[in-house]
């Protein structure tokens, strides 16, 4: 693209922004441009991100948005600087979510997949991928989100399934991946097996059943506490402490377990805890993991009780066939009627849940493959500790290095069918097992050919998505792309995957290609609703982004969201505050196009001659320039300020740009041609140049719409140079002058709104020369006189009657009210606005003084309230003293 705005063309701006108009055709011209796509070839600086892959059934969250704006801030501040930037996009095949979905709308047909078989059942999972899949990347394309769409990768296309083959080979051949049997955490309704940080713990309110196991003998009993009775029909052993003096004679004897009647031993071991129940536990090493690893060294047998639908088998006698729940209350019947249970109690525990169906997870006796993780997570941990990798907010570091220190191997095979399957294949005659890229043609072992068959599982979505940062850019080969943007640069995510995802990533990195795949970890906040709840649809309290955007413009969402997230905070968001957002961009809108409007035809941009510019000019340069410095700090590689800068950004525009700078040069603005008026159509141009190009990472639409149409411009905003300091037009002292001339006005404009006086209406000032400032008021009486709708600015020596008086430091500026007020009325309106305040802190009083309303109120409606009352004590002493100045006169 190649447009060229000057004097002949040049376009003035619509009167209104329309926000929707814009974004389309803005984004149409991006993509069109090619400016998104990263050159491999290219000899310039790389930096990258990939994305962290959505789900392919995933729909835009607000958790997106904040994620994602944040990513695009970076990248397109990266491309201004003139890095090659390759931000990479793709999406996650979702092993156990798209397999539910496309289950979920066969039932409909009632049809299961079991009715189709494994293939077509994966080719309906294809059919529906290409059909709904990846609509959450049209949807990052509404958000603005410029990522190189035409290097767009999918976690089971061709290239990435072919690198966790190899993955997977190179870990089973290294001798890191193996299968065993062993407890893991099982979801009933998935029927798959789920890694501890796929296990979602909750508090419940659960029980403490307290049971009797007779001794074989008849002349005793020992009582154990359980939370799960049900699992008693899978018991092997009773266990004690050694050191227990209570049941030191009864280590050794054996039990009748109720029920079901099968003798059991009572064994000793140093794990159970004495004051925990009786001090006797159950053990069921079969369904429970640290019973598991007792069973282990006691050499107990396993007795599975349930089938894999949680559903109790032929092992647990005449409860076969029984939900494992019903079973409970079944098992806590009988119990009671044959005089067997003791008491319950109520306990409180955390029962783990499926993170996907919210099941209550099983743990389960099972053949699974594993990963050994302890040898690979020594260089993760060496990584953060050298300070190789930058984690930021730093309080995540601690969270990762505890995790990676205590790591336990991972549990990767999921039996479901959608997804990577595992390349182990099992002789059925000899029971060898091989793992290969292929189908082996015989077994490596007897040579039998007829009786191979490949393993059933899948493998963790999350074991191909540990190989994302390399396996995008080609891994296994030696791509061009690779050498050219691996490493990569930064990782912008979420805290809740810093194990499934961010530690393994770096885990597979060295193991892979010897180095970190990023430098830069961030971690973005959680976005909460206004009463502090973590945003989600059955709460009800997730607004739809599309319909924020299609309200108040992309834009105004991403301004919002990052306005609303200081590093390291959780975001407290409600779509009214998207308001603030679209009152920017209007503003910024607004501003342009008055500029624009007062260019005239013969307009021409000249460089700026600061020596040559008004004190007003040289003081929005000196501003602007420091305001570059600033944005720049909070932008630099590894700082990810991005709330600081966003919130600068927004002060320099609307208020040092729009509300004084602009209004400061209104009166040349609308008089005769002049070199003054020249040097500042020349100075408003280039700032709000310069201010677009600074905002443009943040608010991408809106600033190239403007930017198009600024004489002299062509080409893309996104593509041209981020702004650079000019340090010799910063200038202190002029800044210090003209923020006295600021707070003087400030103070005019307070005394005119404290006696309720129109800005239409012109007044009479009168300040003491007296005064530090009455030289500086003086000096700048005109533009004073301008800003703060002054006829008349006086100096006096002595004070006068009749007078509202502000104070700018010792220097008192005194409002004349003479002509503009009737004194006993504007005494009756502020009382009577002083009362209704005074009752309004009444309420307020009487309310936070109920301790009963303190204790129960969420805190922040506490702290809401308090903040209110300080607020309304702060207006009526004001009233008061304004009260005190109308009885003078």
């Amino acid at each position: 693209m190649n447009t060229q705005n000057d004097s002949t063309n040049q376009q003035i701006l619509e009167k209104a922004y329309n926000s929707a108009k814009v974004e389309e055709r803005i984004y149409t011209l991006w993509e069109s441009s090619r400016a998104f796509h990263a050159d491999e070839n290219a000899h310039r600086k790389s930096y990258t991100i990939v994305i962290p892959p959505p789900n392919v059934t995933g729909m835009l969250t607000l958790g997106h948005v904040l994620n994602n704006t944040l990513q695009d801030i970076i990248i397109r501040y990266h491309r201004m600087l003139g890095n090659e930037t390759l931000w990479l996009p793709g999406i996650d095949h979702a092993g156990i979510a798209t397999q539910n979905v496309v289950e979920k709308a066969l039932s409909k047909e009632k049809i299961s997949r079991h009715d189709l078989g494994r293939e077509n059942f994966i080719q309906k999972v294809w059919e529906w991928k290409e059909k709904y899949g990846g609509i959450i990347l049209k949807q990052l394309k509404r958000l603005g989100c410029s990522c190189d769409w035409k290097r767009e990768r999918f976690t089971m296309d061709e290239g990435l399934s072919r690198a966790v083959q190899d993955c997977f080979i190179h870990l089973y051949e290294k001798g890191l991946i193996y299968k065993g049997k062993y407890i893991i955490n099982w979801c009933p309704r998935c029927r798959t097996a789920l890694s501890d940080e796929e296990k979602i713990p909750q508090d419940t309110k659960g029980h403490l059943w307290y049971i009797k196991y007779p001794l074989k003998d008849g002349k005793d009993s020992i009582c154990v506490a359980t939370t799960r009775p049900e699992t008693m029909l899978g018991d092997t052993a009773v266990a004690v402490n050694p050191d227990d003096d209570r049941f030191r004679n009864l280590i050794g004897q054996t039990l009748i377990l109720p029920l079901l009647n099968r003798e059991i031993p009572i064994i000793a071991d140093d794990f159970v805890d004495p004051k925990f129940g009786t001090g006797a536990v159950k053990v069921t090493p079969a369904h429970d993991p640290n019973d598991f690893e007792m069973g282990r060294r006691h050499f107990l047998p396993s007795i599975i009780v349930m089938d894999e639908g949680g559903k109790m088998n032929e092992n647990a006698g005449s409860y076969c066939g029984l939900e494992r729940f019903k079973c409970r209350e079944k098992v806590v019947v009988d119990l009671q009627e044959l005089g067997l249970l003791e008491k319950i109690e109520d306990h409180a525990l955390a029962v783990g849940h499926c993170e996907r169906c919210q099941t209550v997870i099983e743990p389960y006796l099972s053949d699974q493959w594993f990963v050994k993780m302890k040898s690979l997570a020594k260089p993760a941990i060496e990584a953060v500790k050298s300070g190789k990798l930058n984690i930021t907010p730093e309080r995540w570091i601690g969270v990762y290095l505890n995790w990676m220190e205590n790591i336990r191997d991972w549990c990767i095979s999921r039996q479901l069918w959608w997804g990577h399957r595992i390349p182990a294949y099992t002789c059925e005659k000899c029971k060898n097992v091989m793992v290969a890229k292929e189908m082996p043609q015989k077994c490596s072992k007897c040579g039998e050919s007829a009786t191979i068959k490949q393993d059933d599982d899948v493998l963790d979505t999350w074991f191909s998505s540990w190989l994302w940062p390399f396996s995008t850019m080609g891994w296994p080969e030696d791509t061009k792309v690779l050498r050219k943007f691996y490493p990569t640069d930064t990782l912008i995510t979420g805290p809740d995957i810093i194990f499934f995802w961010v530690a393994r990533m770096v885990m597979a990195g060295y193991e892979f290609l010897g180095e970190c795949p990023f430098h830069d970890v961030y971690f973005t906040s959680i976005v909460r609703d206004l009463k502090g709840r973590k945003m989600s649809k059955s709460l009800g309290n997730s607004p739809d982004p599309l319909e924020i955007m299609d309200k108040y413009g992309a834009d105004a969402l991403r301004f919002t969201i990052i306005f609303l997230a200081p590093t390291g905070q959780d975001i407290k968001f409600s779509t009214e505050k998207v308001e603030m957002g679209r009152n920017f961009a209007n503003k910024l809108w607004n501003a342009a196009r008055f500029v624009l409007m007062n260019l005239g035809e013969g307009f021409k941009r000249e460089p700026v001659k600061p020596d040559s510019l008004s004190l007003w000019n040289r003081w929005i340069l000196s501003r602007l320039n420091k305001t570059i410095d600033q944005i720049t700090t909070f932008l630099k590689d590894g700082e990810f300020r991005f709330n600081e800068a966003i919130k600068t950004l927004y002060d320099f525009i609307w208020d040092e740009f729009c509300d004084w700078f602009i209004e400061m040069n209104k009166p040349l603005l609308f008089g005769p041609e002049s070199c003054e008026k020249s040097a500042a159509l020349q100075t408003l141009v280039e700032v709000i140049d310069t201010s677009l190009r600074l905002l443009h990472p943040f608010m991408p639409f809106v600033t190239e719409e403007i930017w198009q149409k600024i004489p002299g411009n062509s080409g893309l905003l996104m593509e041209t140079a981020f702004p650079v300091s000019k340090p010799q037009l910063i200038n202190l002292p002029i800044e210090s002058e003209v923020s006295d001339v600021k707070e003087a006005v400030r103070v005019i404009r307070n005394l005119r709104a404290a006696a309720n006086i129109q800005p239409v209406k012109k007044v009479t000032i009168r300040v003491l020369e007296s005064g530090s400032h009455a030289g500086l008021i003086k000096d700048h009486e005109n533009m004073i006189r301008h800003l703060s709708g002054v006829e008349s600015l006086e100096f006096v020596k002595s004070k006068p009657q009749k007078h509202l008086i502000g104070l700018f430091e010792d220097t008192e500026i005194c409002l004349s009210l003479e002509g503009l007020i009737d004194v006993p009325v504007e005494i009756n309106r502020v009382t009577g606005e002083k009362v209704k305040i005074e009752k309004e802190i009444e309420k307020l009083s009487t309310k936070l003084k109920d301790d009963n309303f303190v204790q129960k109120a969420p805190a922040e409606v506490v702290e809401n309230l308090r903040e209110g009352l300080e607020g309304y004590r702060v207006q009526v002493e004001k009233l008061e003293q304004y009260l005190n100045e109308l009885r003078k006169l």
